[in-house]
């Protein structure tokens, strides 16, 4: 899982301090009425053949589920077959299945990443009650042999009591007979507009430990995930309306159902982590095949640009299998899918699919390093297994390392192995904690200290040694679940059991950090950042192609990509007003200092006229100041005034109103070429009240985060009162 947008994913907040301390820290989704009688449930002729030839014996779970959606209220009236083998020493008189749809029959249950984007979807549709957005799965029989078996469903686990245990290495099938109900909105399983989202649409098998002797019971996690399944093989058949257009896992096959107007998608999965879906009518799909392998886009047909993008994430998805493929292992299955659906914010992985957001206009999928994290997972999830519950680390962290580990080796200047070297704060926390134990900082933890602590494992051993311990990792735990336990014994068996040593404790104690030999000297921070707020201001610019030309983010920009910068202060001011805008310029060239740019500060009129013509004719320029002790603003007043008009900031005016302050962007007085930005207050000094959210202002006003301002007003107590801006379309993301 990772965030879908890319800037979420690597910065937070707004304005010079907020978005550098975000950048240092973080350089990281009813009704009853169906019955059983109504759907066309019955078989259709498939056979799972096996990919793999010892196939049965890393699949002791197999799946034959038969399902009909019921369109009108949302419900799924399924039949599914379930074959399971004792792979334990304990003999099992019970079976656990997870119902994770049930973590949706309480708004207290439900996934809470989701929360913001059901609260808007509330908001739009006031017809809809907080029933809607509520649903979960009714067991409605449990079978063996014709016979009933008890079962209890409860917090999510669903027991099952047989009539006699299974023993160690033998096998028991069971029916179950179930109904889900499909809420309304955004979560794992639900509906919204014109999608389901599929995912814990059905019961299944728990995990059984049996050093504990216990089954995993433990409920969805609210914060994080708790995906944890055994690699099984699956054989679906879902009835639903012709117009629907159905993606999943595995080998797909349409055939028509005895209902008019309906058909049956059925897809075959074998050694598959887990089985979701996805459904629409509207949805189409744009495919290419290379070297045995299929990778398939299904996106909304609203757009008939968006072909172009999808066949560009297309072939970034080919590069990406690739270069994994030959790092850690080859990716076995024939086909990858990707599915684009309304999650805001957020991108999940499933065994052989991954769910996007919606294509925006402008993406680049050459940079979109969350498509990567999430193909990653196909790897450290789908085919190396874990308890994302207890040791996330082992799933979150590769995927973010692997994705890191492949920008660096595309030359991606942003986010390559400067964005792990950079991160240098430590985190009270180990990287080994559970989800429990992390709670709000799983991010920090997971992502990017557990990446950090791998990319410490890879500079320690070298590139070869690394890539070696990668693929025996894989060959060891492929289509197998992993512990950070088995993780440090196979770099004890390749890398030496000093390197393990050294990893064990990167991951078990708190407040880890980079060895100084492999964090960024001083120099090459700074270069960093510049590089990385380059770029993120290039990419912003990007999405407005009609944006005008004085916006004061811009004048940033320019400075980033190495036009000169003069900050230039008023004069013949009062002891206070001085203080205030030191104070203010001091703010400023400690930001330009940490990201490298080039700025001069002019604070008298003697060097000002000096450097008039030649060096402020080339500069763009920040003034600060009262505009009648500005010697720049008085000097070159009457151009100003003509540049303000084609903005429509009402210069003479403005400058004379009492108490008034804020901030303009104009072409530069006698350069059309470069910008002017003045930060002004119209009385000698700031009072109190206002000098504090003044600062702050110049701060929002600048960051790549915010919106796109042409000028705003202040009142005496520094609120905005009015504005001339763009709308920023990230800037959403960045609000608290």
């Amino acid at each position: 899982m990772n965030y879908s947008n890319p800037f979420t994913s690597k910065l937070a907040r707004v304005g010079i301090a907020g978005t550098l301390a975000l950048i240092l820290a973080t350089s990281p989704l009813v009704k009853m009425g169906v019955v059983a009688a109504e759907a066309d449930l019955s078989p259709v002729s498939t056979k799972i053949h096996n990919t793999q030839k010892d196939s049965l014996e890393q699949t002791p779970i197999q799946y034959q589920i038969q399902a009909r959606l019921n369109e009108k209220d949302m419900t799924i009236q399924g039949s599914e077959m379930v074959t399971y083998r004792n792979t334990s020493k304990d003999a099992l008189q019970q079976l656990v299945l997870h119902t994770y749809a049930d973590a949706n029959l309480s708004k207290s249950t439900q996934a809470s990443m989701y929360q913001q984007h059901n609260e808007k979807i509330s908001e739009d549709h006031p017809e809809k009650t907080a029933e809607d957005f509520l649903g979960g799965i009714d067991i409605q029989a449990v079978t063996a042999d014709s016979q009933s078996l008890d079962f209890h469903k409860e917090n999510q686990a669903l027991t099952v009591q047989l009539k006699e245990p299974v023993q160690p290495g033998e096998s028991v099938s069971f029916q179950l007979e179930f109904q889900l109900n499909i809420p309304y909105g955004s979560q794992r399983v639900s509906y919204y507009k014109d999608m389901i989202n599929g995912a814990h649409g059905f019961p299944v098998m728990s995990v059984y430990d049996e050093v504990k002797h216990q089954w995993n019971k433990a409920p969805y996690s609210r914060t994080f995930e708790s995906d944890y399944y055994t690699s099984s093989d699956f054989e679906v058949q879902l009835n639903v309306p012709d117009e629907y257009q159905v993606a999943m896992p595995g080998t797909i096959t349409t055939q028509d159902s005895t209902e008019h107007d309906r058909k049956i998608v059925s897809a075959v999965a074998e050694n598959t982590r887990e089985f979701v879906f996805f459904a629409s009518p509207n949805l189409q799909v744009e495919r290419a095949t290379r070297n045995g392998l299929t990778v398939e886009y299904y996106y909304f047909n609203d757009d008939p640009s968006k072909k172009k993008i999808v066949d560009r994430y297309i072939n970034q998805a080919f590069k990406v299998i690739d270069f994994y493929s030959e790092k850690y292992g080859k990716y076995p299955y024939p086909e990858f899918r990707i599915v684009e659906t309304y999650v805001q914010g957020v991108a999940v992985e499933y065994a052989r699919l991954i769910q996007m957001g919606q294509i925006q206009n402008g993406a680049v999928p050459e940079e979109d390093t969350t498509f990567v994290h999430e193909i990653a997972h196909q790897w450290f999830h789908a085919l190396i297994g874990n308890n994302s519950e207890t040791e996330s680390f082992l799933d979150e962290g590769f995927a973010d390392f692997s994705m890191v580990y492949f920008a660096e080796k595309q030359g991606d200047k942003l986010n390559g192995f400067r964005s792990i070297q950079f991160d240098t704060a430590p985190v009270d926390m180990a990287i080994a904690s559970t989800n429990d134990e992390a709670g709000d900082l799983a991010s920090l933890v997971y992502y990017q200290k557990g990446r950090q602590a791998i990319y410490q494992l890879y500079r320690s051993v070298g590139e070869e040694k690394f890539d070696e311990f990668m693929r025996t990792y894989f060959k060891r735990y492929v289509y197998q679940n992993a512990t950070v336990e088995g993780l440090l014994h196979t770099i004890e068996d390749v890398l030496g059991k000093e390197v393990r040593t050294e990893m064990q404790m990167a991951l078990y104690q708190p407040n880890f950090v980079l060895k100084p030999e492999y964090q960024l000297s001083q120099e090459e921070t700074a270069a960093y950042v510049h590089d990385m707020l380059q770029l993120q201001y290039q990419a912003v610019m990007r999405m407005i192609p009609n944006l005008p030309y004085e916006v004061m983010n811009r004048l940033m920009d320019k400075v980033l990509q190495g036009e000169e910068l003069t900050i230039v202060l008023s004069d013949q001011v009062s002891k206070l007003a001085t203080k205030q805008q030191e104070d203010m310029v001091n703010q400023l060239t400690g930001f330009l200092d940490m990201t490298g740019m080039k700025y001069d500060v002019i604070r008298d009129r003697k060097e000002l006229k000096q450097k008039m013509k030649k060096e402020i004719g080339n500069s763009n320029l920040i003034v600060i100041g009262n505009a009648k002790s500005n010697g720049l603003v008085q000097a070159l007043k009457f151009s100003m005034i003509d540049r303000a008009k084609q903005t429509g900031f009402p210069w003479k005016n403005t400058m004379n109103e009492p108490l008034a302050a804020g901030a303009y962007v104009i072409k530069h007085p006698f350069n059309q070429n470069r910008l002017m930005l003045h930060y002004f207050w119209n009385e000698d000094h700031l009072s109190d009240a206002a000098y504090e959210p003044f600062k702050l202002k110049i701060q929002e006003s600048i960051g790549f985060t915010n919106d796109f301002y042409q000028y705003y007003l202040l009142d005496h107590q520094g609120k905005e009162k009015s504005n001339k801006k763009i709308a920023n379309p990230i800037s959403s993301f960045f609000a608290e």
